[in-house]
């Protein structure tokens, strides 16, 4: 059977993993459902907002220099301020906010996240949904973590500090 151009058994089982994604997230719509106060902080003062907080630029600037579009620059910008971070490093694991691009290589990436957790920075690994291998990587980091992470489509936040192992997909 056709449906628009295609054959219905091609479209179906993407339809269905992208339904379940959406459904194993509502919980976390708008931060309901997150029993933990420092990620609520975070969904509502971060994820939810769509302007800069007032403060420095540096991330925003170097994010979309990158490449990284403007709402994700801006929520990585905001969690910088709202967190308190002194310094950022793109694709490296020497300042308090890390953020992993799509462009490294697995080896890489991890070794990125090794170097992170050893530090107790805290790590932003972009496009965790680009593909079959970027997902199954960013399984693999979330299942080996013994912190708080939370995925909110665009990327992936590692948290190394005290709180305790939980996994948010908002």
């Amino acid at each position: 059977m056709r449906f628009g151009g295609y054959p219905l058994s091609f479209r179906l089982p993407g339809r269905v993993a992208e339904l379940r994604n959406r459904l194993s997230r509502a919980r976390y719509f708008r931060g309901h459902g997150v029993h933990s106060p420092f990620v609520y902080d975070i969904v509502r003062e971060v994820f939810m907002r769509d302007g800069l907080l007032p403060g420095d630029r540096t991330v925003y600037e170097a994010l979309t220099a990158a490449g990284i579009s403007r709402r994700r620059a801006v929520q990585l910008q905001n969690l910088a301020i709202h967190c308190g971070y002194g310094s950022f490093g793109l694709n490296r694991a020497d300042a308090e906010l890390c953020v992993a691009t799509r462009d490294l290589s697995r080896a890489k990436t991890l070794a990125l996240v090794r170097a992170a957790a050893e530090a107790g920075h805290t790590l932003a690994v972009m496009s965790p949904y680009d593909g079959h291998v970027r997902q199954a990587l960013c399984a693999q980091i979330v299942a080996q973590h013994r912190s708080t992470t939370v995925d909110n489509r665009g990327y992936l936040l590692i948290f190394n500090n005290h709180l305790p192992k939980q996994h948010f997909r908002i």
